[in-house]
């Protein structure tokens, strides 16, 4: 969970109003935060955050702005953000404080402040968002929350910068408009932060501290991400690492430039969005910037940063009630929300409420997220407590049962049992599988708002974390014999919710002499301790060597697939030495 490091003071200020710690810590659980260390004798504290869908929350600036508003105070109100005439610019145009005029008018002003990219970046690291800032010189707990933002936006929230990175720069120092280049790295070079000698990119990655800690995130491209202004005067070479000259901020600067690149547009802009709003917050002054595309983006070709993008969300109130289980009106529920920042519009005729959410969230994906906001906002001890009307004796399903037999089948035949994740990327859910198109291989379940390509997917299988496994274990004696019994999730039309959750089996052994013999004899035994009879047709998944795969029929029903894997989905994986595979679905064998 994030934890972050703030004066008390200035969480004070941003709050509006002073209080003891033991009322600080209570407020804190409207935020989803516990006080970790009160503070010190130089007023400094630190907070962990429970909640990781509410990135706004890791700063001095955003979490007394969510507290200040939950203790009654105003809701900001932040004018420099752009709000386009398509997609989601349109559904924000009956939102409260919103001008399609004053909108366009700003659109037009950015005049300079622009950021022109590159048409190569588009399969490199193909987005940028940013803005300037004036008004106020950086003091110093300004600049440590600036810093901390930057680092739990781009770490926790930015994949460890691979999705998103940040940086700031003296806006005194250079000349817009900004250009965003694919940059040659053997002939590129710069000065970098925390050096007195030029390098190019290649020996930036090999030997700067930063270089050797992101450089992989870039170092297979043949060109490379470059900030530039328009005198050629050099920015940074994100995500790893900014000039020694413009982008060395510090303690009294006063104007600056903000930019963000990365892979992820949605999170891109909202992070842009969460940095400008704490800025705006501790009095700086936010100006747009107008980034040009030479390629197309689900916003455009011409985006102006900060944009507002988020969808306001519909609520029913009699989903509400159910959530709730309390009666509660469309304006109670207005009030509620209006306490966690957010701007609704009741329509008590329809029996709904519509959320407009802030700025600096995108959290709301379903009404179950609006109604959380609405028991928060409402306070938890004003519901009354409830005893359970059923009463249960706790034990172990039938199919919970099952499956640790099986698991006691499987380390009885020597294999290695192994727990992972159920979400993942579609690079190895997909790609690496080659799967036909339409095939059940390829059907996998895809999140609406995942955090990073790498848990963008729930697994339908758990055969390429077993592959990933195998990937990196050359180094151990042979053979290798792994397994894991686990839940994984199918599409089904038969299933009300199209999705069916399957316990199943899957195991796999690598070695020079894995053969279809070999991962036959291990289902036989398998199915042998299960008291099971089976028969076996020739099966065509992709995964395995085209004659050497079979599946597994029980009463004439499919319940599994198991073979030899196809050369190539070993060569995708990294994998040196011919191997075996097996899916077995255990709710189907169970029943």
């Amino acid at each position: 969970m994030p934890k972050i490091e703030l004066y008390q003071d200035a969480l004070f200020t941003y709050m509006g109003r002073k209080m003891p710690h033991e009322e600080l810590e209570v407020l804190l659980e409207a935020a989803k935060g516990e006080i970790d260390e009160p503070a010190d004798a130089e007023g400094v504290m630190k907070i962990e955050l429970n909640d990781t869908n509410r990135p706004d929350l890791w700063s001095t600036a955003g979490l007394g702005r969510a507290l200040r508003i939950y203790l009654g105070g105003e809701i900001p109100r932040y004018d420099f953000f752009s709000r386009g005439s398509t997609g989601a610019g349109a559904a924000v145009a009956s939102q409260p404080g919103t001008s399609a005029a004053s909108t366009a008018a700003k659109d037009r002003a950015t005049g300079d402040r622009r950021v022109i990219v590159d048409a190569d970046l588009e399969e490199y690291r193909p987005y940028i968002a940013a803005f300037a800032v004036s008004g106020r010189p950086l003091d110093d707990p300004s600049l440590k929350d600036l810093i901390q933002s930057q680092e739990k936006l781009c770490s926790n929230f930015g994949q460890h910068r691979k999705s998103i990175a940040m940086g700031v720069y003296r806006t005194s120092l250079m000349t817009f408009p900004v250009h965003y280049r694919a940059a040659d790295p053997r002939t590129t070079k710069f000065v970098p932060l925390g050096m007195d000698r030029e390098l190019n990119l290649h020996e930036i990655i090999a030997s700067h501290p930063k270089g050797q800690e992101f450089g992989p995130i870039v170092a297979d491209f043949p060109k490379m991400p470059f900030l530039v202004d328009d005198r050629g005067e050099v920015l940074s070479f994100p995500p790893i690492i900014n000039s020694a000259r413009v982008g060395a901020v510090e303690e009294g600067d006063e104007e600056l430039f903000v930019e963000l690149t990365g892979t992820d547009l949605e999170s891109l802009l909202l992070a842009c969005s969460i940095v400008a709003c704490d800025l705006a917050d501790a009095g700086h002054t936010i100006h747009p910037v107008a980034v040009e595309y030479p390629y197309d983006t689900q916003l455009g070709r011409r985006i102006v940063t900060p944009r507002y993008f988020q969808e306001p969300v519909t609520v029913q109130l009699p989903t509400v009630r159910r959530l709730l289980g309390e009666e509660i009106s469309a304006d109670e529920a207005a009030i509620a929300l209006r306490a966690m920042g957010v701007q609704s519009e009741p329509r008590t005729e329809k029996e709904e409420i519509v959320a407009f959410p802030p700025e600096y969230r995108n959290d709301f994906l379903h009404q179950v997220d609006v109604a959380e906001d609405i028991i928060i906002g409402r306070g938890m001890k004003s519901f009354a407590p409830e005893m359970p009307s059923d009463f249960t004796v706790g034990r172990l399903t039938e199919i919970e049962q099952y499956c640790r037999q099986v698991i006691g089948v499987m380390v009885g035949m020597g294999f290695l049992e192994m727990i992972f994740p159920y979400l993942g990327s579609g690079r190895d859910f997909i790609e690496k599988l080659q799967p036909r198109p339409g095939s059940a291989s390829a059907s996998v379940v895809k999140l609406a708002n995942p955090m990073s390509e790498n848990y963008e997917y729930v697994r339908n299988s758990s055969l390429p974390f077993l592959l990933n496994a195998e990937s990196v274990s050359a180094h151990a004696a042979y053979p290798h014999h792994v397994f894991e019994v686990g839940k994984v999730a199918r599409f089904d039309p038969d299933d009300n919710h199209g999705v069916r959750t399957v316990d199943a089996l899957t195991f796999l052994s690598a070695d020079a002499e894995a053969s279809f013999t070999q991962v036959a004899g291990h289902v036989s035994v398998l199915f042998y301790y299960l008291s099971r009879e089976y028969t076996l047709v020739e099966s065509q998944d992709e995964r395995f060597i085209p004659g050497r795969a079979a599946a597994i029929l029980l009463d004439g029903r499919p319940v599994g697939t198991f073979g030899e894997l196809h050369p190539q989905v070993l060569e995708n994986f990294g994998i040196a030495v011919p191997a075996t595979a097996c899916e077995v679905d255990l709710n189907r064998v169970c029943g």
